[in-house]
């Protein structure tokens, strides 16, 4: 069941990029709330109170209790829109939430037990995540707050994809339905090597290099010493001949 947190906010009937920058500057987020078959309305909330929100995890995959102008209503975060460098939320997005309709909503995954596990416990294994988070399909009052992964009993080369998670009956996946390839891996558990691979073999498969020999008539390497008996190259100054012994 998803964690409900209270939010306040106030409706505001004033529009555009000028009113949004005066309401930035008094310390508030303009945001809009639309959904459940009722026409969008523009709210606004109070920017420090929001960003101490924003810092929970559930503030962005549970159902939220929203006291509009007193009225409480049930919504979900759907946008949160961040300014560039500074630490302030430019704009948010609610969608208003119906008992009877089915959402889709990206829940966490919490990891548990990797220490624990026979591939945590030794050296040399690289354990990755490879999602954060799944999208679920399902009723409000059916979805969790985060999805826990138990990787107790992984082991060195294991591989754990969406379709291993335990979700109750209720929660589908929608990933599931479109194939196999959109069954994707969350976690990997793989064994570094540390002999460095060269084309596919590794070094003690890869035969030592060979000098080769210079072709014939062809000129030696800069700063060789030629070759005796060989032909002097093209252009080049005859050597001074010795001086004649006397007799």
């Amino acid at each position: 069941m998803a964690n409900k947190s209270e939010i306040k906010a106030e409706s505001r009937g004033v529009e555009g990029k000028g009113a949004s920058r005066r309401l930035r500057h008094a310390g508030k987020i303009p945001a809009v709330l639309y959904g459940a078959k009722e026409a969008p309305q523009n709210i606004q909330l109070e920017q420090l109170s929001t960003q101490l929100h924003a810092q929970h995890e559930w503030f962005y995959s549970s159902i939220l209790a929203m006291n509009l102008d007193g009225k409480v209503q049930k919504v979900l975060l759907r946008d949160i829109q961040r300014h560039p460098f500074k630490t302030i939320i430019m704009h948010l997005d609610f969608q208003r939430v119906s008992e009877t309709e089915k959402l889709r909503l990206a829940v966490p995954l919490h990891f548990l037990n990797q220490e624990k596990s026979p591939a945590g416990k030794k050296q040399g294994v690289v354990i990755t995540h490879e999602l954060n988070e799944i999208e679920v399909y399902c009723l409000p009052k059916h979805i969790p707050e985060f999805i826990e992964v138990d990787l107790s009993n992984l082991e060195v080369g294991d591989i754990l994809h969406i379709s291993d998670l335990k979700l109750a009956k209720e929660v589908e996946v929608p990933a599931l339905k479109l194939g196999k390839e959109h069954d994707l891996a969350i976690v990997i558990a793989k064994e570094m090597k540390e002999e460095v691979e060269i084309a596919g073999e590794t070094p003690a498969d890869v035969p030592a290099t060979k000098v080769a020999a210079p072709a014939k008539g062809a000129a030696p390497a800069k700063g060789a010493a030629p070759a005796k008996g060989a032909a002097a190259a093209k252009g080049a100054a005859p050597a001074k001949a010795a001086p004649a012994k006397k007799k």
